[in-house]
């Protein structure tokens, strides 16, 4: 095509000031992939750290019995909805434990084998001994363990509010990320707070994790709606957590305002860009005009420079803002700690972002394209 061929010739004509205009689009996508990539890492990080590692939904007794026996219905009835990933039971109450001339409050937890390891993934967090789930075992978070500087195999005893005591055996040692909860949570068997606590065969909750996450509070409403009763309350994560929620949509809401911005000045740059070339190749036009080429591909030698100006400035951005979220990952990683974020790459952010790009290229165009319509081939071959 005659006015792709004349656009490629334009560019080479000028290549310092293409290159220039490449390096600064692939720049500002680079920004924009960056901060994209960087800021859904951190949210999904940061829910997989926090919410992931806990229940989404849990029911509850909300009469003046903390636990309830009718849970084996319950969990038959949420289970057979549909809506549901992973449920477990768990039976909790407050205790005290007394230990080198220290008290502390703490939350003895039992629960199954199912919320154990798939709903807290408490398994990998044991760094050491092990969990057997045997009778009168526990296992202690590190605060705790450093506080009271307990030891594999130390007897762990603790007191209710009613005077009650027990005693336990440590078989290990965990570590869930969260300082509250390592230094609150001893962890056990369902059967052994069942007795504890005097709740028979009752438990305190059914804790409940979904696949999507952000249709926590959706999904929670539904299975009130199944469960239909009164003594029993659904609660979500997203009630829970409105902090949380709220700083998770002010991230995501910065991150599109600088992307939006970063978008303009692609098209302002682009447009200016060309707006030059217009004038700097008006005689060329201006001949090529009076040769017999027609307004309509006068003009698309701009659209298609602004379209080639995109394809390469995207492309390149693209590969620089991916690596310099690997940069930012290995920089901010110190030795023996977890990554401050796990990388994900958003192939259809990228896509996206690679697609509003070249858009932006070829809507930069329009302006000079336009222009390049209004010139009179005798007058500017008349002025030289």
């Amino acid at each position: 095509m005659l006015s792709l061929r004349i656009a490629i010739r334009f560019l080479r004509s000028g290549h310092g000031q293409t290159v220039l205009v490449i390096l600064g689009i692939g720049v500002a996508v680079s920004a924009q992939i960056f901060i994209g990539l960087l800021i859904s890492s951190l949210q999904l990080t940061l829910i997989d750290r926090t919410i992931g590692r806990s229940p989404q939904i849990t029911i509850t007794s909300n009469t003046s019995n903390v636990y309830f026996k009718e849970w084996p219905s319950i969990a038959i009835r949420t289970q057979t909805t549909g809506l549901i990933k992973d449920l477990g039971v768990c039976a909790s109450g407050n205790a005290i434990i007394e230990h080198n001339n220290k008290t502390i409050p703490i939350l003895f937890r039992g629960m199954d084998a199912n919320a154990f390891n798939r709903i807290y993934k408490v398994g990998p967090a044991i760094y050491q001994g092990q969990w057997t789930t045997s009778a009168n075992e526990v296992l202690v978070g590190r605060e705790l363990k450093d506080d009271l500087d307990y030891r594999l195999g130390d007897n762990l005893v603790m007191q209710t509010a009613d005077g009650k005591t027990g005693t336990y055996k440590i078989v290990g040692f965990y570590d869930l990320g969260t300082a509250s909860l390592n230094k609150t949570w001893v962890i056990s068997s369902l059967a052994t707070t069942q007795e504890f606590f005097g709740y028979g065969k009752g438990v305190t909750s059914l804790e409940i994790t979904v696949d999507q996450l952000f249709q926590a509070d959706v999904i929670a409403s539904q299975i009130k709606n199944v469960l239909n009763n009164n003594n029993l309350t659904v609660d979500n994560w997203k009630a829970q957590n409105q902090e949380l929620l709220s700083g998770l949509q002010g991230q995501s809401t910065s991150s599109l305002m600088i992307q939006i911005f970063i978008i303009v000045s692609v098209v302002i740059a682009i447009a200016s860009i060309l707006a030059i070339t217009v004038f700097q190749k008006s005689r060329q036009l201006g001949i090529l005009k009076a040769m017999g080429i027609k307004d309509r591909a006068a003009s698309l030698i701009f659209i298609f420079e602004g379209l080639i100006l995109g394809f390469l400035g995207s492309i390149m951005g693209v590969f620089l803002g991916i690596l310099l979220l690997y940069g930012f990952s290995y920089g901010t990683t110190r030795p023996g700690q977890p990554a401050l974020i796990n990388i994900t790459i958003d192939y259809k952010f990228i896509a996206l972002s690679w697609g509003i790009s070249i858009l932006a290229g070829v809507l930069a165009a329009l302006i000079p394209a336009r222009r390049s319509l209004r010139l009179n081939p005798i007058d500017v071959i008349r002025e030289g």
